[in-house]
């Protein structure tokens, strides 16, 4: 319980100190002020140009961070425990580069960013699905074959981004596309937030409800049947739940690598393998990580850092550090 306790600490120090990072300077006293002010429904605390920064250009990035990072290390564990490997993360059938293809597509026709947003999400969508079929197609209902059929997808998928950044026009267009595959929350909006809030909270609420199931197929499909479940029926439900999480994420924040993978491994570390103390406590991490990592972006150089990089660039040898200190190889 007190590990608990300690996340749920630092996920609310990491909120509230996210408000004071930024190029406009905010005391704390005033951003406890103003967010005491409305939500009390009292006059405003302070400036208009306060006001603005606090509510349209802080808040939803923060927010976005949150549903995004918690939406990433839940997929990833979903994953993990339905193919039953550590080292499975949100892109392994297909839905990150589905998703980027949807994104790319509508950036190189000029769409309004809320089309390049649902497109993504709707792409990641079917990049999944094409991966299911693919799968069905040659009769296997094996979880190697799903594997397999995700990469192919993810190959294709990738390549047509490519293509499609090869038509892009290189003076504005690619540069913007360039940015959005590297990761970055920085064009999200309160209307992002709350478009994707039910795509995020409901999958997480049905794998939550499906938390025995999982924990039964995690051990084999052969003692699932045995205590009456519909293993093929709880593994589609299992997918589409993580698959839709996986393609809300891309679709609001680009390629973010390593959060779906990294932290449901931790949470496994901390609390052992039980999927309903693992989703909640990959929920909790994975929103908290990527918010101190969002607001190291926006700190650490005088322009803004992609988060991607950064999640790939400490994510990858605290990997390492993790597989060396449990000297148990991969599991």
């Amino acid at each position: 319980m007190w590990k608990i306790s300690i996340l749920l600490a630092i996920l609310v120090i990491a909120f509230f100190g996210s408000f004071l990072v930024g190029r406009f300077p905010l005391a704390p006293d005033m951003v406890v002020m103003i967010l005491g002010a409305k939500l009390l429904g009292l006059p405003p605390a302070g400036t208009d140009i306060m006001e603005t920064v606090v509510f349209d250009i802080r808040l939803p990035r923060i927010l976005a961070a949150l549903l995004v990072g918690s939406a990433l290390a839940v997929a990833g564990a979903a994953y993990q425990n339905l193919f039953r490997n550590p080292l499975v993360s949100p892109s392994i059938l297909g839905a990150s580069w589905g998703a980027a293809f949807g994104a790319v597509l509508g950036m190189v026709f000029h769409l309004s960013w809320i089309w390049v947003e649902s497109l993504a999400f709707i792409f990641g969508l079917l990049a999944v699905s094409c991966a299911i079929m693919i799968s069905s197609w040659f009769g296997n209902k094996s979880t190697i074959s799903l594997v397999l059929a995700g990469i192919v997808v993810s190959a294709f998928f990738q390549a047509l981004v490519s293509v499609l950044k090869y038509m892009a026009d290189p003076m504005n267009t690619l540069p913007e596309i360039s940015f959005w595959l590297m990761g970055g929350l920085s064009k999200v909006t309160n209307q992002d937030v709350l478009l994707l809030f039910l795509p995020i909270m409901l999958p997480m609420a049905v794998l939550y409800f499906m938390r025995w199931q999982i924990n039964v197929l995690s051990v084999g499909e052969e003692e699932a049947r045995t205590l009456g479940i519909n293993v093929r029926g709880t593994r589609l439900v299992i997918l589409a739940c993580a698959t839709m999480l996986a393609a809300a994420a891309t679709s609001i924040g680009g390629i973010i690598q390593w959060v779906g993978l990294l932290i449901p491994h931790i949470a496994r570390m901390l609390f052992g393998a039980n999927f309903a103390i693992v989703l909640p406590v990959s929920m909790l991490l994975g929103a908290a990580y990527l918010l101190i990592m969002d607001n190291l972006s926006r700190s650490l150089a005088s322009v803004e850092i992609q988060v991607g990089i950064l999640t790939a660039l400490i994510g990858a040898p605290f990997f390492v550090f993790l597989l060396a200190r449990s000297k148990r190889g991969l599991e």
